[in-house]
């Protein structure tokens, strides 16, 4: 079956699905493999369950006309994806970067939200499956897309943007994340830059950081841009004000006091102004947006639990934003008592040694006394802090040692889990 008969069908469809478990009626289930599943194996369970469609990629069963075979189920999502962008015709936003992926997309979305009918990724369906179930997701109901992308390694940005198409772009920023897979800092910003290189190979609009060397430096000859801060060539003017605990900046000649904690936030909701400004949003409609939007899974939150109010990072870590998260806790809130609880970096390859150990000490120059470390590559570091290697571990010392003061920073990588914590405060 060719990729137009198959869009044909999907149109007829409601929908698509990579999960047996979850077969809505109506939708086409496609049989993906992995290193530890096989999705043809539950093909025909699928069309049970009500999936009017199911693509693999082995013999199955040759008489069930509902069964498409392809020689890659995988590749046939991706390739039905680019086809459906292209059908649509619709504008479509791309973003990526080491660190704010998701907070830039959501603060995106609220404020394109005041003039489009906006469809975006839906949690962090980012990689090369979650982008063209992204992409699958818009119809003819959708004014304007908004595309996350994760990557992990070198050329997955190009594939995902080969999948997308997009018309803007923007990287929120370069840091220290998956360096195994990136192979270090400069393979980083080699890899995140790939969504740069794409846009400027078709002419579309990218929107940067202009106080950001990196971004300054890769688009230095490119005219299709439009930047934001308070930096020379900055399109549209912002500036940062304050966080305490929540940020305060100018977008333009408006002042937002917003509902999200940490400077490091600041880059975030100004470039989601500037896009809101780009589209000629109205300023007053750009502000309520912002100020109205209040983060949650595990990001920045701030919850509070009797006399300690905490702040709930356990979403995701790296060196970058560990570095950028302990800095703002530092220093907001002077005088009142506070405790870090820490959990392990991941994907950090051979420096994931250093760079625990450079946390540890940045904890110390900081001054913050109360600093819990969990995990194993925590537990190896040289530090005063106690150290515990799990999360039973830690559930055990805060039994013996119950938290008592009046601030709390929880931040560690997903694999962490370290939400958990709230249920021992």
């Amino acid at each position: 079956m060719n990729i137009t008969d198959l869009h044909t069908l999907f149109l007829n469809a409601s929908g698509v699905s990579t999960d047996s478990r979850k077969i809505a009626h109506n939708t086409i289930f496609f049989a993906l493999k992995g290193d530890n599943f096989n999705g043809n194996r539950y093909a025909l369970e699928a069309l049970k369950k009500g999936a009017s469609y199911a693509v693999v990629d082995e013999n199955v069963d040759h008489s069930n006309v509902r069964l498409i075979q392809v020689d890659n189920v995988l590749h046939t999502l991706q390739e039905l994806a680019t086809f459906h962008r292209k059908y649509l015709n619709i504008p479509v936003l791309a973003l990526t970067g080491s660190n704010g992926k998701t907070t830039t997309k959501e603060l995106i979305k609220a404020v394109l939200s005041a003039k489009y009918k906006v469809k975006a990724t839906v949690g962090n369906l980012n990689n090369h499956i979650g982008v063209p179930l992204t992409m699958l997701s818009f119809d003819h109901s959708t004014a304007f897309g908004i595309v996350e992308m994760g990557a992990n390694h070198q050329k997955e940005i190009a594939t995902l943007c080969n999948i997308a198409y997009p018309d803007y772009g923007l990287i929120t920023n370069y840091g220290k994340a998956h360096l195994e897979g990136f192979g270090g800092v400069e393979g980083v910003i080699k890899g995140k830059s790939e969504m740069y290189q794409h846009l400027i190979q078709h002419h579309k609009t990218i929107f940067y950081n202009s106080c950001d060397p990196i971004q300054q430096e890769k688009l230095k000859d490119y005219k299709n841009t439009y930047a934001f801060g308070h930096c020379d060539g900055a399109d549209f003017p912002t500036k940062y004000l304050s966080s305490d605990p929540y940020v305060k900046f100018m977008a333009g000649s408006t002042t937002v006091n917003t509902q999200l904690t940490g400077g490091y936030n600041y880059n975030n909701l100004a470039l989601a102004a500037a896009i809101g400004h780009f589209f000629e949003i109205d300023a007053e409609a750009v502000r309520e947006a912002l100020e109205a939007y209040s983060p949650d899974n595990n990001r920045s939150q701030i919850i509070n639990k009797g006399r300690t109010q905490i702040l709930l990072d356990a979403y995701n870590a790296n060196p970058s934003s560990m570095e950028a998260a302990l800095k703002h806790f530092a220093t907001s809130h002077p005088g009142k008592t506070k405790m870090v609880i820490l959990g392990d970096m991941f994907e950090l390859g051979d420096a994931a040694a250093d760079e625990h150990q450079k946390i540890t000490s940045l904890c110390k120059e900081l001054d913050l006394e109360e600093v819990i470390l969990v995990g194993k590559n925590f537990k190896a570091c040289t530090t005063p802090y106690p150290q515990v290697a799990s999360y039973e571990d830690l559930k055990a010392y805060l039994k013996a040692h119950p938290v008592a003061t009046e601030q709390l920073l929880i931040k560690g990588s997903r694999g962490m889990a370290l939400e958990r914590v709230l249920d021992l405060i």
